[in-house]
């Protein structure tokens, strides 16, 4: 919590637009919160049992380490999504897995990890539709794409991000 709790002043602009993770200025985190949520996962691993929400805290300290080096080490994020996948398989988990995937591997990567999952579970699932829009746009497929960012957009509960999802459709 704390780590998202340090990103909460760069989640939007000076406007009220949603500002995404791999769109946020590192300067706007909160150094002090970063530092709290290190010392804490440390501590949490010291105890030899990793669970959920270290696994969780762990993806987070790798996109925190974006502060200090300009850039996010998506190869280093996929084993923790792997390790999370295997306690936790839930919805969430398995988008944002496919969404390290595609930056690590590729988005083809990624969308074969999207198409392996249920389409009823995720028939509602907001965030699945928006990275599998994102991806089809990556790889071209524009149709599809679009298709996918309206069910996202139809999905979002959130204002400001559903006008990041239109104005990312295009």
């Amino acid at each position: 919590m704390l780590y998202c709790e340090a990103r909460r002043a760069a989640r939007r602009d000076a406007r009220g637009r949603y500002v995404p993770l791999s769109e946020q200025n590192p300067n706007q985190w909160s150094l002090p919160l970063i530092e709290e949520a290190e010392h804490h996962l440390a501590e949490a691993f010291k105890h030899g049992r990793v669970g959920r929400f270290q696994l969780e805290a762990a993806i987070q300290s790798v996109h925190a380490e974006r502060a200090h080096t300009g850039r996010t080490d998506w190869a280093a994020i996929v084993p923790f999504y792997e390790q999370l996948l295997r306690i936790s398989p839930t919805l969430g988990t398995r988008a944002g897995y496919a969404a390290a995937l595609a930056e690590a591997n590729g988005p083809a990567a990624g969308l074969a990890v999207l198409e392996s999952i249920d389409a009823e579970a995720v028939s509602h699932y907001q965030p699945y539709w928006a990275v599998r829009a994102h991806l089809l746009q990556k790889l071209g497929n524009t149709a599809q794409a679009s298709e996918a960012y309206d069910r996202a957009v139809g999905l979002a509960e959130d204002p400001a991000e559903r006008e990041f999802l239109l104005h990312k459709r295009g």
